[in-house]
């Protein structure tokens, strides 16, 4: 099974990147399933229900979120309706939504788990997902061998342990959260592929996808800031991960596409 990660998606640059770019990637790699982050695609913070459809039909099969994933209420109140985007599973039962998804493929099912980490989130606490990790590994290795799961995570000390601490009950783990492609990706000795963060969709040119402008001035000031649109040096940026029959990685490699220059009028349709 081939699966090609969308490393997160931020604001209309990110999305625009989405419509330009992932079709040819998909004629390229051939991918079995499409995954992708898109915790910052409205407003660079959350996901409104729109977006998440508009994403579905470009061409992505299972949408995680992350420490934003309930920012927008008309996806909150909208998660029946929008099956294919999950919240991190170590939320509390309480919360609305699903924190895994089977996605059908023509080489069987893959399960997309998304976890969320504990260290330095000011406004989010999710469960121990050390703890939960095993128990859903547990659970769905009785549906299918091949595991994907989204850690969003901010230390990377935290993703480091565990990756290791997967090795071996899951198929792979991206990183997610720091919107910066890191050059570490590898597969464990016991057959989980990991990449510490995957990186960004949108503008490369910026901070954290945004328009470095009212992130300066947020830092000298201490006041918050609107985050605005970047549209500098655009990029599809992701990992695409091969897993055998036994559902253990053959490999994964990262990937940085640049994307076109939109219009103004289709910067305004995004």
């Amino acid at each position: 099974m081939r699966i090609l990660y969308l490393a997160e998606i931020v604001g209309k640059a990110g999305i625009w990147c989405v419509k330009s770019a992932l079709a040819d990637l998909k004629r390229e790699e051939k991918p079995d399933v499409v995954v992708a982050n898109a915790n910052g695609a409205t407003g660079s913070y959350g996901l409104g229900k729109q977006h998440a459809g508009y994403l579905r039909k470009l061409g992505i099969d299972v949408i995680t979120g992350g420490d934003c994933v309930f920012y927008k209420k008309d996806l909150v109140e909208g998660f029946e309706q929008t099956p294919y985007v999950i919240r991190p599973a170590n939320f509390p039962p309480e919360s609305p939504g699903r924190g895994w998804r089977l996605q059908q493929t023509q080489k069987g099912k893959l399960a997309v788990v998304s976890l969320i980490g504990r260290a330095l989130f000011p406004r989010v606490h999710g469960d121990n997902p050390f703890e939960a990790l095993a128990a859903i590994a547990s659970r769905l290795s009785k549906e299918t061998p091949f595991v994907l799961v989204d850690f969003h995570a901010v230390a990377t000390a935290e993703k480091q342990a565990f990756f290791w601490h997967s090795d071996g009950k899951v198929s792979a783990v991206v990183g997610s959260h720091g919107r910066v492609q890191t050059s570490d990706e590898c597969v464990l000795p016991q057959g989980t592929a990991c990449i510490t963060d995957a990186g960004r969709t949108g503008s490369l040119d910026s901070v954290g996808g945004t328009d470095p402008a009212p992130r300066i001035a947020e830092y000298r000031s201490r006041l918050p800031e609107w985050s605005r649109d970047a549209w500098a040096n655009l990029r599809v940026q992701g990992a695409v991960i091969d897993l055998g029959p036994d559902g253990k990685a053959r490999g994964i490699r990262r990937f940085s596409v640049p994307c076109p220059e939109p219009s103004g009028a289709e910067q305004k349709e995004t």
